[in-house]
């Protein structure tokens, strides 16, 4: 075991976004920085400026471990994968790794007048729609809300905002290496495989998931998926309260009448939801269920909630009608499990699909065939999805968006949807914006299209 030296200082490693938040949150500490990143620029060098340190700039496998050895803590960001020379050197050299979410909970726990409450939600798809539910559920108790974590607004930057709860969405990338997280209710919405370019193996991503349940008190509330059977099998081990959702069974559940029900019966309506696709039901099942059992919302404030939630951009989202056409960005799918959810919930799709795989096999994204009339292939796994299709529908490869858009609509007729669901990252033809920037240039071309009657952001 290496000696650590004495002192708090502390190498962050990666400065984007969630970086950048938790390098002012330390140096507002009192905590001595090392800062280096792999992909360095002028804005990151001005931000280790701003928190007194020089930008150690794209180090190599020697440097970092000497790095490492000279700090008590390492702070990754959370595009930095396990397989990473930082992480290697620091659990070698026995230097505890630290995450964003896990340092803004202790931090959290010291504030005066004591730490507000949390719940925290983790699954493979629908992270984000779930944790934006629970805040409006949230806020329709009468709490000011805020949904934090792996959002646009990471927790440590929230914690001096005047807030009640948060509602916090936990990424794999957040959830490894925590030592402290914990919330009172803690959602785990699905389990499927995903990030296998990050994490070393599905075993070390299921293990991330897990530990959403790890620092649960007997008295918190863990509420787990029934149709999963990872999920199951880690709820039964938690140390929380468990609560179930989904199929009839579950304790919370559409009952005979099409109501969400729990425990204690009825409490809200699905027509109260602006869009009402099976997972939008069951991911507000899981808010609900998170909310009620929690304490902090009544069940008769539910529907409330629901009424106020507006879906995020880039989930199936409605993006207009042509010629008979119908147009969905779902940008956000960057998995075949997640593309998949998208998949069933239309008769005919003509499927945009590729991008940077992150690892996955894409011969799933046939599992529903039926559905699919024709694909376009996209991206820099537009091979490997115009094979997993070959021979079974017509495929059109395509060379940059534009293609795609004009592609796709030659090969759909009226009465079909086109549907943007790429089951890859975006980051081989949308390097700086991601997904976002994907789907916002998708939903430009569309809006382009002669036509188009505009079907609405629900």
């Amino acid at each position: 075991m290496t000696t650590r030296p004495s002192g708090d200082t502390v190498l962050l490693y990666g400065v984007a976004i969630a970086g950048a938040a938790l390098g002012r949150a330390l140096a507002e500490r009192g905590y001595r920085l090392v800062v280096a990143d792999d992909q360095p620029d002028d804005r990151k060098r001005a931000l280790a400026a701003d928190f007194g340190a020089d930008l150690i700039e794209a180090p190599d496998a020697d440097a970092i471990a000497r790095l490492v050895a000279a700090s008590s803590m390492v702070a990754p960001a959370p595009g930095v994968p396990e397989t990473h020379p930082v992480v290697l050197a620091a659990l070698a050299a026995d230097v505890p790794l630290r995450t964003e979410i896990d340092l803004a909970y202790e931090w959290e726990q010291q504030r005066p007048g004591g730490p507000r409450p949390m719940i925290a939600i983790t699954g493979t798809d629908g992270k984000t729609t779930t944790t934006m539910m629970v805040a409006s559920m949230l806020e329709a108790a009468g709490l000011r809300a805020a949904a934090v974590g792996n959002t646009e607004i990471p927790m440590v930057a929230a914690l001096a905002e005047p807030v009640d709860a948060f509602a916090v969405e936990c990424s794999s990338f957040r959830l490894s290496w925590i030592r402290a997280f914990r919330a009172e209710a803690a959602i785990w919405l699905n389990l499927a495989p995903d990030h296998q370019n990050w994490h070393t193996s599905m075993a070390s991503y299921e293990e991330a998931k897990a530990s959403i349940w790890k620092h649960q008190l007997p008295t918190d509330v863990a509420v787990g998926w029934a149709g999963d059977e990872i999920v199951m099998r880690r709820l039964a081990s938690s140390p929380g309260r468990h609560v179930t959702f989904g199929p009839a069974g579950s304790d919370y559940h559409l009952d005979a009448d099409g109501m969400f029900a729990g425990p204690r019966g009825a409490f809200a309506t699905p027509s109260s939801l602006s869009r009402r696709f099976p997972h939008d039901l069951s991911n507000a099942l899981a808010a609900a269920a998170a909310c009620i059992e929690s304490g902090l919302v009544p069940a008769d404030r539910i529907d409330d909630g629901l009424r106020a939630f507006r879906f995020p951009p880039h989930r199936i989202e409605p993006l207009g009608n042509h010629g008979g056409i119908e147009w969905y960005n779902d940008s956000k799918a960057t998995s075949p499990h997640a593309a998949r959810t998208a998949i069933r919930s239309f008769d005919s799709i003509v499927l945009i699909a590729g991008g940077r795989n992150k690892g996955l096999d894409l011969s799933s994204l046939a599992d529903d065939i039926d559905r699919i009339a024709a694909v376009v292939a996209i991206g820099e796994s537009a091979a490997d999805v115009e094979a997993v299709f070959a021979g079974r529908r017509p495929v059109a490869v395509a060379h940059s968006m534009p293609d795609a858009v004009t592609a796709a609509a030659s090969l759909a007729s009226p009465g079909d949807v086109v549907l943007l669901s790429p089951a890859c990252a975006s980051f081989d033809w949308y390097p700086q914006g991601g997904y976002p920037a994907r789907g916002d240039d998708f939903r430009r071309l569309v809006d382009e299209l002669p036509n188009t009657r505009n079907g609405g952001n629900s």
